[in-house]
């Protein structure tokens, strides 16, 4: 069964002083891993210890405890990937996917000491779950981390850490940590908890070197899969048809998982902003809308295209296409740092208002673009953050503008993931066809 992993950090001033995070090396730069079901990716060592540090400085004197995410219970989940999937504040600090483990972290009363508690090897349990990861020069030489000991040890060197320090205890004040019996009975005790996660998510709005080679592959999976769904279309198909073919090229270019339920719909159910059912059959002159994304690494994409199931698209549904791409570059434009989503949402829907002339009607089409342009993107395919927070270089967002018009059962949604750079924006799902005449090309090809 899998169950809790802590991390815990214990924090003076003076190593809080100390804390300035690193640039974080290429993915080239990962420790390798042996196949163990509970290492999942390779650990980059030196990133995860950067972002400890510069957590250690946002938090100052204190004790932080991180819980790891639970087995999802096949009795009562419905599963549709794996029953198991990191907690993304204790991935993001540790990268590991091992269950049962607690990670400490003391610093004050004058000594400081990271050490990982580690369950015994049980041979019998493996035969069901395969091989773990143990206490022992495995773990230490895996995770670079020296001092490695079996769980049972984490009670007394816990006990005798806090001792040492005084301050707050700081954890993840959310839904997924509400039942943890270890922070209920801190929280009863009486002792000053403070929600770790204002700090914590903060953090991961500028993504390091790490993430973004993560995002990278997360993306251009994703991107395949797209390809995969436009070659796939053809009137008479059904919507769950082209998610097969969408979802099985994530699958073959080695995605974890889906970032979300993909959302596959024609003709009508183009308007419909969430719709994941997928189970109607396509006809002639449809478009389909495709918002889809690979997850990889525990960081997901979310690209949506917009195509014609017969490979060509209307005079119509050109033109409101068009206006919707021309809509999504503006706001491109617009994107460096210093500015913020709001300000690229004004840019967006003034540049559609300014332009739909009279393809929507007696309204302008911006009347029918309902919902937001961005939103952040990372481990979460809807990631933490405040929205408020102007651009950094380092950040990801989407850029989404859309319309739906339903009395025509005609809906359009381009979506692609942005990197702010020091300079403007990068496009990171460039490589999924976005023009008319790219699309109409690349499904030319079936």
């Amino acid at each position: 069964m899998r169950s809790l992993i802590l991390a815990v950090c214990v924090v003076s001033p003076a190593l809080a002083a100390q804390g300035r995070p690193t640039p974080a090396p290429p993915l080239g730069a990962w420790t390798p891993v042996p196949e163990l079901p509970g290492m999942g990716r390779p650990v980059d060592t030196a990133s995860v210890v950067a972002r400890r540090r510069a957590l250690l400085a946002r938090i100052g004197r204190g004790v932080v405890l991180v819980p790891a995410a639970h087995e999802r219970e096949l009795e009562r989940d419905y599963i549709q990937d794996n029953d198991f999937r990191q907690s993304n504040t204790f991935f993001y600090f540790t990268q590991l996917e091992t269950q049962d483990a607690w990670l400490l972290l003391v610093a004050g009363g004058g000594a400081t000491e990271t050490v990982l508690f580690l369950p015994p090897r049980n041979p019998l349990q493996e035969r069901w779950t395969g091989l773990r990861l143990g206490p022992d020069s495995t773990a230490s030489r895996l995770t670079g981390i020296a001092r490695v000991l079996p769980t049972d040890s984490l009670d007394p060197v816990l006990s005798a850490a806090l001792l040492r320090v005084h301050g707050p205890l700081y954890a993840p004040l959310d839904l997924t940590t509400r039942d943890e019996p270890r922070l209920r009975d801190l929280v009863f005790a009486g002792r000053d908890v403070r929600n770790l996660r204002p700090a914590a998510d903060s953090m991961r709005l500028v993504k390091d070197p790490d993430e973004i080679a993560r995002m990278r592959k997360a993306v251009d999976i994703s991107v395949l899969g797209h390809l995969a769904a436009m070659l796939a279309a053809r009137p008479g198909v059904w919507e769950y048809q082209i998610e097969a073919a969408l979802e099985a090229e994530f699958r073959r270019n080695g995605a974890d998982r889906v970032g979300y339920p993909s959302i596959v719909g024609s003709g009508p159910n183009t308007t419909t902003l969430h719709y994941d059912v997928n189970r109607r059959q396509t006809r002639d002159g449809d478009l389909v809308l495709v918002d889809a994304g690979a997850e990889w690494g525990q960081y997901t994409a979310d690209v949506t295209r917009t195509f014609p199931v017969n490979g060509k698209f209307t005079q119509r549904q050109k033109a409101i296409y068009d206006l919707v791409l021309a809509t999504q570059q503006a706001a491109f434009d617009s994107t460096r740092p210093g500015t913020t989503i709001a300000q690229l949402n004004r840019v967006a829907r003034d540049y559609m208002r300014a332009h739909s002339g009279a393809l929507c009607g007696a309204e302008t089409c911006d009347a029918y673009f309902i919902h937001g342009l961005s939103h952040w993107l990372g481990m979460d395919v809807h990631d933490v953050g405040d929205y408020g927070t102007p651009l950094k270089p380092g950040m990801i967002l989407t850029l989404e503008p859309g319309i739906y018009l339903a009395p025509e059962g005609l809906g359009v949604r381009i979506e692609d993931n942005v990197l702010v750079t020091a300079t403007g924006a990068e496009w990171l799902s460039a490589k999924a066809p976005k023009t008319t005449a790219e699309i109409e090309r690349l499904m030319g090809r079936r």
